[in-house]
């Protein structure tokens, strides 16, 4: 499949989810604020949360088989770095109250400029941080 087609294939369905759930549970689509609800104390909403999280896991497996794609993922071996990047974006998700899926495709959508800043900062960051990596790795 075509880069472009399964990148707008994918925004389609990203949009999609985050209007079905604003419609059918009048929540916003923040994958951090979705799974952050799965923790104890448990949401009474739960079913629908494992649900969403159940289609983002299968959903690009299930795509790579029905259209042969392939991806190439590469993550560094190194515990250390995984551990710190994931403490990193999840205490940003909490300062930011929220991550780029709530603000970035659901808040902006709603014209929120909290949500544009927000999302101006997640982007900004992201170009910083492999900047960064690029150079002290010397790749």
């Amino acid at each position: 499949m075509h880069d472009f087609v399964a990148a707008t294939l994918g925004g389609v369905l990203i949009g999609a989810s985050a209007l079905i759930i604003l419609a059918g549970q009048g929540k916003i689509m923040g994958v951090s604020g979705i799974v952050a609800r799965l923790l104890p104390p448990i949401a009474s909403d739960w079913a629908w949360r494992i649900v969403f999280i159940a289609g983002v896991i299968l959903t690009p497996i299930v795509a790579r088989f029905a259209f042969d794609i392939n991806p190439t993922v590469e993550i560094t071996p190194n515990v250390l770095i995984l551990a710190a990047g994931g403490a990193i974006v999840g205490f940003g998700t909490v300062i930011g109250n929220g991550c780029t899926s709530g603000h970035g495709v659901c808040g902006i959508a709603r014209l929120s400029w909290r949500s544009v800043v927000a999302t101006v900062i997640f982007m900004a960051s992201a170009v910083i941080s492999v900047a960064l990596i690029k150079i002290i790795s010397g790749g």
